[in-house]
């Protein structure tokens, strides 16, 4: 799977403007150059992970939007980790999960 920063660079530049955040000022708090914010919002540049963290930090938003264009919940997360999980189960346990979810929704 091929990643693609210019569309990376993109939610970026979408995410800044919304905040109203300029390029200088999020140079500024990401302790960067102007040009090399223009270059990751442009495609040009590759950050790495501890850069979109950071990123996504200094525009408040999560970095899973920045790399994916999705955004997901904490609990919407854990319903999809437990069907997930679940589908897998035999029908005995099955049973089980259902008999341990009651007991602890009680």
């Amino acid at each position: 799977m091929s990643i693609d920063y210019s569309i990376i660079g993109s939610r970026i530049q979408k995410v800044r403007k919304t905040k109203r955040l300029t390029q200088e000022k999020l140079a500024e708090i990401l302790d960067v150059s102007v040009g090399y914010v223009s270059q990751i919002e442009r495609g040009f540049s590759k950050p790495n992970l501890e850069m979109l963290s950071m990123i996504s930090s200094a525009l408040e938003c999560d970095i899973c939007y920045l790399i994916g264009g999705t955004v997901r919940e904490q609990e919407t997360y854990l319903d999809d980790e437990l069907i997930r999980k679940y589908s897998k189960l035999s029908t005995d346990q099955k049973a089980l999960a259902i008999r341990l979810i009651d007991a602890i929704t009680r």
